[in-house]
């Protein structure tokens, strides 16, 4: 397996190094047509200077022996430091003149024959080469034809007539190209070696902080499988990609350790819910087996027990129902309904309950339908919760407050009821499941705390909200619906 130190300084090397080809290719390239072409261009020019004045001067009647034109020579070729060769017509060389540099008198040699044709067809000869083994190396070459112009009265004109007097030939080293290779070969392993070095340390301190924090989620993972839920990731002051997966990393690892809670919770409030009624059962139906109770007695311990068979059921009925919201990601079914009437069929099916505890009504319901969008079925059920969790805390002989407002494009739902104020602390707690008001479980005997913890996660389901305030014994839960 590879690590991301070695795919980060593989990448790195192979652009760099595909970075300095380039560049260093084309670098070469521009220089070396750049040298040439200079060079070359030098040597023509001087070429063409040599002839020129060659030609002046044969035509005034100097010959190549004469000291002026030799000094005038022997000067062209110190300063471009080249060989300068005057040859006659034939390429035969009469004269050579040289740079400072040591060299080998060509004079009595010839120059090649196709030089020679080169310059009869095309007037000029530019090249790097030997020529045909005059120079022991190439070397770059400039020839041009002397040319003397010579004038001539004839018939009360003057005729100009031009002759080819020979060839001056110039000839430079190419070692200065060598050493301008061998320099940019130089500064370019330099400055490779540099770069590279420092990709390496780079490559090195990025891959090493950017491995440490997934290792430690790796790390993390691993515990997490064992069940170790307190296991976090150091993001280390970071604020770049990484810093942000491990903030979501350690962010999952809350959710897990609030799911493990609260999966252990709910094991312990299901168990607790189950043990009491099981425990009265078991009581109840030991003690008439056995005798213990009565015979006169036996009819009270067995509606006990068919009290107590009946709180399991609801338990059980109403796990069922948390289960399945919890399943389902969102409503399926999305429906107009008229959330007025839905209300007032709760309440009659409450009607029972609410005369046994003889409570009054107040309802503040508008005189048209309010429909909204929703599953009627479980906003039924909400409606339902809520009420008979009302009408089960209300005190005896007071008011039901039930009301719908709109506003806001949102149809406002409240049930109201009157009895003991909520603690501020345990409103905070008071959808969370099998959570009770009486810690000590033992007034409200038929309720399994369940029913409003689904009405919380109905109203989740619906994208909806659900508030509670209670001051002086005045208990209010309002939740919200779309209007359709």
């Amino acid at each position: 397996m590879k690590s991301i130190y070695t795919r980060q300084f593989t990448m790195m090397a192979a652009v760099i190094l595909l970075s300095f080809t380039l560049l260093g290719g084309a670098f070469a390239s521009l220089s070396y047509r750049y040298t040439i072409r200079e060079k070359q261009e030098t040597l023509a020019q001087n070429a063409e200077n040599i002839s020129s004045m060659t030609g002046e001067m044969l035509a005034q009647g100097m010959g190549f022996r004469s000291e002026y034109f030799q000094i005038y020579v022997a000067s062209v070729a110190r300063a471009s430091d080249a060989y300068v060769m005057l040859a006659e017509n034939d390429g035969e060389i009469i004269y050579c003149a040289g740079s400072s540099d040591a060299f080998s008198d060509l004079t009595g040699l010839h120059i090649p024959q196709s030089a020679l044709d080169h310059i009869d067809l095309q007037g000029s000869y530019d090249d790097v080469s030997a020529l045909g083994g005059l120079f022991a190396e190439k070397r770059y070459l400039a020839a041009r034809p002397i040319t003397v112009n010579m004038a001539k009265f004839s018939s009360g004109s003057v005729v100009v007539t031009s002759t080819q007097a020979g060839i001056v030939l110039v000839a430079a080293s190419t070692a200065s190209l060598t050493e301008m290779w061998r320099a940019f070969a130089t500064i370019f392993l330099f400055v490779a070696v540099v770069v590279f070095f420092i990709a390496f340390l780079a490559s090195s301190v990025t891959s090493i902080r950017q491995a440490r924090p997934l290792k430690e989620m790796a790390e993390a993972a691993k515990k997490f499988g064992h069940g170790e839920f307190d296991t976090r990731v150091d993001v280390g002051g970071r604020q770049d990609e990484i810093a942000e997966l491990a903030e979501a990393f350690n962010n999952m690892a809350d959710s897990l350790a609030q799911a493990e809670a609260e999966r252990s919770e709910f094991i312990a409030n299901v168990s607790h819910e189950l043990k009491t009624p099981m425990t009265t059962i078991a009581g109840f139906a030991d003690g008439i087996l056995d005798g213990t109770i009565p015979p006169d007695k036996q009819r009270e311990a067995l509606q006990t027990v068919s009290s107590e068979t009946r709180r399991l059921s609801r338990l059980v009925r109403r796990m069922l129902d948390l289960s399945r919201l919890q399943a389902a990601e969102n409503v399926t079914t999305q429906e107009r309904f008229d959330i007025t009437e839905v209300l007032l069929r709760v309440l009659i099916s409450l009607e029972g309950k609410i005369n046994q505890k003889n409570l009054d009504v107040d309802t503040s319901l508008p005189d048209e339908p309010v429909p909204v969008w929703g599953d009627p079925d479980s906003i039924t059920q909400v409606c339902y919760n809520l009420l008979d969790n009302a009408i089960k805390f209300a005190a005896p002989g007071t008011r039901l407050g039930l009301g719908i407002a709109v506003k806001g494009g949102k149809a406002w739902v409240s049930v109201r009821n009157t009895g003991e104020t909520i603690p501020p602390d345990e409103l905070k707690l008071i959808f969370d499941r099998f959570h009770k008001t009486d810690r000590s479980r033992s007034v409200d005997r038929d309720g399994v705390g369940l029913g409003l913890y689904i009405v919380k996660t109905i109203l989740d389901n619906h994208k909806e909200n659900i508030t509670v305030t209670s001051e002086e014994g005045v208990t209010e839960f309002t939740f919200t619906l779309t209007q359709a």
